[in-house]
């Protein structure tokens, strides 16, 4: 088993692709790829999205009607018209809505609120921390667009970003969408579980309620308990399952309708919706909160679409998920019209006798699907946030060496687990909880809008018109939803509220002090000319081996090698900069992983790399991490004396052989290294090679001085310096920097950096342990930073 414990990778259960399969996925998923893939594997992959996607959404009809008509069902034009509700509701949302639209915004395959929020950040200057520079834009994955100076985006964009208060408005709401999805991540498994459990007493009505919960207790225990194992071995199993699961509950239903009442497919008229709302009054308008329910587990369209391309998700839901889950609630409401007494598990009640015990095996299987693909989207969510610096450091498990894509996260299995437990062991019952659910869910569903409308404008470029239609319909409907379970608040609806603010606490706590100790970095980083003014020593000794210095700078020289120098008589040979930051797309390539810069003259031994990563990607171990890490710098080396020796007409034909040597294996997987243009004066931060220009550094030869033969031994004397300084050790450098708030800071500044963050910076894991960092070749170096 593999155990990453560093930042580890996304979204859910991509056991279930093999790896053929997955390679196809990603061509579909590519917009630059112009490989097609056969019918056959799209279809393949949209039965296979049926275990990933579909188990909240298809577990669903265990208990929407005893949410809608907790106190009984009055009259059976109630149930017709709920009926109505339910079907159109699940027409304009989860197919029209989702299937179509939203889930084409998606960020190179990528779903979920971060990811929408990435790929807005690339399209508008709304970065939540501000790490990027020139570089990273000419990424592959950071795909982005100019505007017209008077075109509606442009306008839009620049109101954007030239208001302070927006940016934090769209942050906030991304960390409430967020919030949310965690919550209903721990709501999904309760009322799953607790509703297929429930059928044992529907049928065996002597066996007692709190027997029922205790079993959903232990199933739910046994869940949580084996996560750390994976999903791999048992993944395969989830699709069929699934698909089982549609096919039982579609015959039922067309079994149900044949044989109780016919007549409730007048509900497929609209006319339905305005009577039921009509005649129900604030009782109809309030049992929206139960109907909300049938279309919970949309959002898992949206999130889960990591390795699935639109168009199989497109095809699972309309052909399989959709007609079925029709025909589901309309045979139940068809036997609710002649047993309207048994609205409390409706669903069990109507299956015929003779398949009941298969049913109800099937039934918590599926829900215990749903609970999984729940679960590992809270790790993935998580990990998400991790990368964009929103979530305290955490550990996280690689629970597959075949299948990276599969996370574990310890810590959030336990607090999830727990606080499943509290909420049956509490309510004990399906009700409540359904409130509650409804409540995350529309929230998650109104911030998904509010996102998508930016979306629709600066990505898309949509014609005004269609962005109001949208944006009309989408509130319209979920406004209207919302309004009836916030009138349940106080009847199970606070429990996502509590747990998703807690949540968001920790979130925005965790970010804000994240932001002001990096905006303090900068401010106080260390100006060229001092380092130049300290000569070749440093004003030290310098002792045989290499030293990395970790910084969150992506350029500049940080404060705390001033403090280690000042306190400390001796630094390394060889000293790099190591910046590891995480940019708003999914990946970066491995060929353009990292980017070397040199820094002040070439007798100072002293470099920059910048590692870079998507909130997709993995940081590998420490071993492979350095061997890239020093790969890449020795490239640099060469290709910084072909610049030397060569005209900028022939450069473009010298690199093209470096990149063909380094694909023969002397420099692996570390081809094509980009560089900067960042200016050549001693001012600025960093001396690096630009194309065509020579390099800067006041002891430092150019072609104009020396022949070509005389600039590769340089070269070779200088890697082979390098190379010997590795061999005499690597010491790795961490800034244990401490963060305070300054005397005239207001209190709710002292609160969130010297108590809350200060909490989470205490229980957290350190960076020593997220970079894998060895203990014998590690040494931190402290410091204090009011802000």
């Amino acid at each position: 088993m593999a155990t990453d414990d560093n930042k580890g990778t996304v979204w859910v259960l991509d056991q279930q692709l093999d790896q053929p399969m997955e390679e196809e996925a990603k061509k579909l998923r590519n917009p630059y790829n112009e490989q097609k893939v056969s019918a056959l594997v799209v279809l393949q992959l949209a039965f296979q999205s049926l275990g990933v996607v579909y188990g909240d959404l298809g577990t669903s009809p265990l208990y929407v009607f005893y949410n809608t008509f907790p106190n009984g069902i009055g009259d059976p034009e109630d149930l017709v018209g709920a009926l109505s509700v339910i079907i159109y509701s699940l027409t304009l949302i989860p197919l029209l809505k989702y299937v179509f639209i939203v889930c084409r915004a998606n960020d190179n395959g990528q779903g979920g609120t971060f990811a929408l929020y990435s790929l807005l950040c690339r399209y508008t200057n709304i970065k939540a921390i501000p790490n990027q520079d020139r570089t990273d834009e000419t990424l592959t994955t950071y795909t982005h667009s100019t505007f017209g100076e008077q075109s509606f985006a442009a306008r839009t964009k620049r109101w954007l970003e030239g208001q302070a208060l927006m940016k934090s408005t769209l942050f906030i709401l991304v960390l409430v969408g967020s919030s949310m999805v965690i919550g209903d991540g721990i709501l999904t498994p309760a009322i799953s579980v607790l509703s297929a459990v429930g059928g044992i007493n529907v049928r065996r009505s002597e066996i007692s309620n709190d027997v029922v919960v205790l079993v959903a207790v232990v199933m739910l225990v046994f869940l949580f308990s084996v996560q750390h194992h994976g999903t791999d071995k048992v993944g395969w199993l989830f699709a069929p399952i699934v698909l089982l699961w549609f096919l039982l509950i579609g015959g039922i239903g067309i079994f149900n309708i044949w044989k109780y009442d016919s007549s409730v497919l007048k509900a497929f008229s609209p006319v339905y919706v305005y009577r039921f709302f009509k005649r129900g009054g604030k009782d109809g308008w309030t049992s929206l909160g139960g109907i909300m329910l049938s279309i919970t587990g949309t959002e898992a369209l949206f999130a889960d679409l990591s390795h699935f391309p639109v168009l199989s998700i497109q095809i699972a839901f309309t052909s399989v998920v959709f007609p079925c889950l029709l025909l589901a609630y309309s045979g139940q409401a068809s036997y609710l019209m002649k047993n309207s007494d048994h609205v409390y598990g409706a669903f069990y009640h109507s299956i015929p006798d003779s398949i009941y015990w298969p049913v109800f095996i099937v039934a918590t299987a599926a829900a215990a699907v749903a609970s999984q693909a729940s679960i590992t989207a809270t790790f993935s969510l998580i990990k998400q946030a991790l990368a964009l610096g929103c979530f305290p450091r955490v550990k996280v498990v690689h629970t597959s060496r075949k299948y990276r894509h599969q996370i574990y996260i310890p810590d959030i299995n336990w607090i999830v687990m727990i606080l499943c437990i509290v909420l049956i062991a509490s309510f004990k019952n399906q009700n409540q909880i359904g409130n509650a659910s409804g409540t995350a869910v529309c929230i998650v569903m109104l911030v998904t809008t509010l996102l998508m409308i930016l979306v629709m404008i600066l990505v898309w470029r949509c014609h005004w018109i269609l962005v109001l239609i949208f944006t009309g319909l989408s509130l319209i409907i979920e406004g209207t939803y919302s309004s009836a379970v916030l009138l349940k608040v106080n009847q199970g609806g606070w429990v996502p509220l509590v747990i998703s603010a807690a949540f968001f606490m920790v979130m925005y706590a965790w970010h804000y002090g994240t932001v002001k100790r990096y905006e303090v970095e900068v401010h106080s980083k260390v100006s060229m000319a001092w380092i130049l003014g300290l000569g070749p020593s440093l004003g030290l000794v310098r002792v045989p081996g290499i030293g990395l210095l970790y910084t969150e700078l992506a350029s500049g020289v940080p404060r705390i090698f001033s403090h280690f120098i000042t306190n400390l008589p001796a630094i390394h040979n060889v000293l790099v900069f190591v910046c590891v930051k995480h940019l708003p797309v999914h990946a970066v390539q491995e060929e353009e992983r990292f980017l070397v810069k040199r820094i002040g003259p070439k007798n100072f031994h002293m470099f920059r790399c910048v590692a870079r990563y998507g909130y997709k990607d993995i940081h590998t171990k420490d071993d492979d991490f350095e061997k890239k890490l020093f790969d890449s710098l020795f490239l640099f080396l060469q290709l910084e004396s072909l610049m030397e020796v060569s005209s900028g007409s022939d450069i473009s034909s010298l690199l093209g052989q470096q990149t063909q040597q380094s694909r023969s294996g002397l420099f692996n997987s570390i081809s094509n290294i980009p560089y900067s243009t960042e200016d050549q004066s001693i001012e600025s931060t960093d001396s690096i090679v630009p194309v065509g220009s020579p390099l800067h550094a006041n002891n430092t030869m150019t072609s104009s001085d020396m022949n070509s033969s005389q600039v590769i031994e340089a070269e070779i004397d200088e890697m082979e310096f390098l190379n010997n300084c590795r061999d005499a050790g690597v010491v790795h450098i961490l800034g244990n920097t401490v963060v305070r708030a300054s005397r005239n800071s207001n209190i709710w500044k002292k609160i969130a950096i010297d108590y809350v963050y200060a909490f989470l910076r205490k229980i957290c894991r350190q960076n020593s342990v997220m970079f894998n960092v060895p203990h014998e070749s590690l040494l931190n170096v402290g410091q204090v930073f009011y802000v």
